[in-house]
């Protein structure tokens, strides 16, 4: 048998459901993966060895007694570490939750060990997912695999390169702003941000609540459909939860893989194109907009003129939702406590703990959303970028009576050198410049490796109407069957 580290996540779950391979040696290939190269490339906060032995054993025994499971029984996976896992260190890449053990799973995880997932352990992240490289956790920053000195996206670099570096199949991410699209594009990975509310935000450590949205990483298409056909379904514990039918993104994703795309009409979004992607980036983009035209798909030019307002709306909206879910880190019911020396009044231990506890792009942002809701200027900021939010909603509402779905490059560039960008937050946030509006809409999108500039990923990003996740799977899947997947360097 081939390397199971090497193995996509269908392909695994063939091997332990015929008994070409046993859960039990499927999770150790992996853990041994990870106490390979994990010392260089950082993917992972926390390793429940212990934890994925006992999850892998028991699949095992249930297999062996004959009782029937799901499609990933037995595939190891990753969770980003905003997610709550019971009894499992979950500290959002920060000092002020470092330690803390949820006594309880957040939904999605409690989706995961029903289907018989078996998870691995807990990935980095930017501190409370605000970031786009990584580079922001309070544990140090993630490496990309193609090339450590560069870095794996962010905020869920972590999910990313765990995947690149085989160290997991599959891993669980969060989109606020790009968090699981962009890493997946700049480490040649497979991210999927699904239809806002069609995933569980219940028990996810909030930083925006009206745009967090968990999905599933991959290295191919199919795994990532597969992932979230698990993750998926109405929650009600999240009052944002959708009461609706999850698609049927597993056979979309295997109907886009025979290839064929007849019918299916591309809209090629004109304002990203005056934003100016970086020449490669823009060149391998190109060449996937081919592969697809030669599947039979059209490409429509569309225009969505609120989209060059996305980014500004965003860094309103965000911050000021992060400011008021940040508030109840205070030092006194969770988490980090400092100054509590019997002498201080409850404000000054308030304030020495989030000194100490909040890293720099973690209080940028509350000082920014505080600003922005404060009295006399709610209404001239984020009042102002919520009215922008519902013209880029009618963007996209009139784009998609015209084309099936939308087409981007993921990001303007592939990824860059560590430390680069840390000093001018500007450029760092260009690096969600189009991920961004799907967000404000709350739409799902996809993106997937559509060749290399620099001898580095660049992703295709595929969005969709709401509810129409399965539209995304089907024409990623087919760019997939039609470029092929990218293999990062040998890091052994």
């Amino acid at each position: 048998m081939s390397d199971l580290t090497r193995m996509s996540a269908a392909r695994l779950a063939a091997a332990i459901a015929s008994g070409e391979a046993s859960a039990t040696e499927v999770t150790e290939a992996h853990l041994a993966r990870i106490a390979e190269v994990d010392d260089r490339v950082h993917a992972f906060l926390h390793v429940d060895a212990e934890g994925a032995r006992a999850a892998a054993l028991e699949i095992d025994e249930r297999r062996s007694a004959g009782e029937s499971l799901g499609p990933l029984a037995g595939v190891p996976v990753g969770v980003k570490d905003i997610v709550a896992t019971r009894g499992v260190p979950t500290t959002a890449g920060s000092k002020i939750l470092e330690g803390w053990r949820p006594p309880y799973d957040a939904t999605i995880v409690e989706r995961m060990r029903a289907a018989g997932l078996v998870i691995l352990g807990k990935t980095n992240l930017d501190e409370f997912a605000m970031g786009s490289s990584t580079e922001y956790s309070a544990y140090g920053p993630t490496y990309n695999p193609w090339d450590l000195t560069r870095i794996p996206g962010g905020s869920g670099g972590g999910s990313a390169a765990a995947l690149a570096a085989y160290e997991a199949p599959l891993t669980v991410g969060t989109d606020t702003g790009g968090s699981i699209r962009q890493p997946g594009a700049v480490t040649g990975t497979v991210g999927a941000k699904p239809t806002y509310g069609g995933t569980s935000r219940y028990g996810l450590v909030a930083f925006s609540s009206s745009l967090d949205t968990p999905g599933p990483c991959a290295r191919t298409v199919e795994d990532a459909a597969l992932l979230h056909a698990v993750l998926a379904g109405h929650d009600p514990r999240d009052s944002t939860s959708i009461p609706q039918p999850v698609p049927d993104v597993v056979g979309a994703a295997r109907q886009g893989a025979t290839g064929d795309l007849t019918g299916v009409r591309l809209g090629l979004v004109r304002e990203f194109g005056a934003e100016g992607a970086e020449p490669g980036v823009a060149a391998a983009f190109r060449d996937g907009l081919d592969a697809l035209t030669k599947l039979g798909a059209e490409v429509v030019e569309i225009s969505c003129p609120h989209f060059q307002y996305a980014l500004p709306a965003y860094y309103l909206i965000a911050p000021s939702e992060c400011s008021s879910n940040l508030a109840r880190f205070d030092g006194v019911r969770y988490g980090l406590r400092v100054g509590d020396d019997g002498a201080k009044a409850l404000e000054e231990v308030m304030s020495l703990t989030r000194e100490a506890g909040f890293g720099p792009e973690v209080k940028r942002r509350v000082i920014i959303g505080t600003y922005a809701l404060s009295s006399g200027y709610y209404d001239a900021y984020y009042g102002q970028a919520q009215k922008v939010r519902t013209l880029i909603t009618r963007d996209f509402t009139a784009a998609f009576e015209q084309v099936d779905v939308l087409v981007s490059p993921t990001t303007p560039f592939v990824a860059f050198p560590l430390g680069s960008r840390t000093a001018d937050p500007y450029q760092m946030y260009l690096a969600d410049l189009f991920t961004i509006p799907v967000n404000l809409y709350g739409g799902p999108a996809i993106s997937v490796p559509c060749g290399l500039s620099e001898g580095l990923p660049v992703g295709f990003q595929v969005m969709a109407p709401t509810l129409a996740d399965d539209r995304m799977y089907r024409v990623a899947a087919a760019l997939e069957s039609a470029v092929g997947t990218l293999t990062p360097r040998e890091l052994s």
